[in-house]
């Protein structure tokens, strides 16, 4: 069993001045902790993955492919492997749980 604590989790991705704390990795999936601050601009590129995003705060929208919707703390987005897609109109800061399946290269 691994088991993790949101706030060390944010406390250590905070101290390695990433936006992005990759925190399991196996062999068929990796979780990591994805942040962006109020009114920040969202670089990701497609995934070669398929993605979870699980919102733990904060508030924004998200545009995968040609659809977009409001997200906030509880929200989950799936996004299929090699789909373009970024979180915008950031208004409360972002943290999110990231599911990656494969795991992210």
């Amino acid at each position: 069993m691994k088991a993790f604590r949101l706030d060390e989790l944010e406390a250590e991705r905070a101290a390695n001045d990433g936006a992005y704390l990759q925190f399991v990795k196996e062999r068929n999936m990796s979780v990591g902790l994805y942040a962006l601050d109020a009114g920040a601009l969202d670089p990701q590129q497609p995934h070669e993955e398929d993605e979870v995003y699980f919102i733990v705060s904060g508030r924004a929208s998200i545009t995968v492919g040609m659809e977009t919707t409001q997200v906030g703390r509880g929200s989950v987005v799936y996004v299929p492997a090699g789909a373009a897609h970024k979180f915008h109109h950031i208004t409360e800061d972002l943290r999110v749980m990231v599911v990656f399946s494969p795991p992210e290269s």
